[in-house]
């Protein structure tokens, strides 16, 4: 049995990876997220509450 060439080796194996990302890109296009992306920075601190009112020229 005579080994393959190294040219058919390379297009084999960037055929493969080739096919292997379009069916995770077909797959991700086909079913996309059903629950909305997490938005952070829309809700309000909860480590450090904004100022009371009246207090920020007070910083003592």
């Amino acid at each position: 049995m005579n080994p393959l060439p190294d040219r058919v080796v390379v297009v084999v194996l960037l055929t493969t990876i080739g096919l292997c990302f379009a069916l995770v890109l077909w797959t991700v296009r086909l079913n996309p997220r059903l629950e909305p992306p997490l938005q952070w920075r829309d809700a309000p601190s909860a480590e450090r509450p904004g100022w009371p009112s009246g207090a920020a020229d007070r910083l003592l």
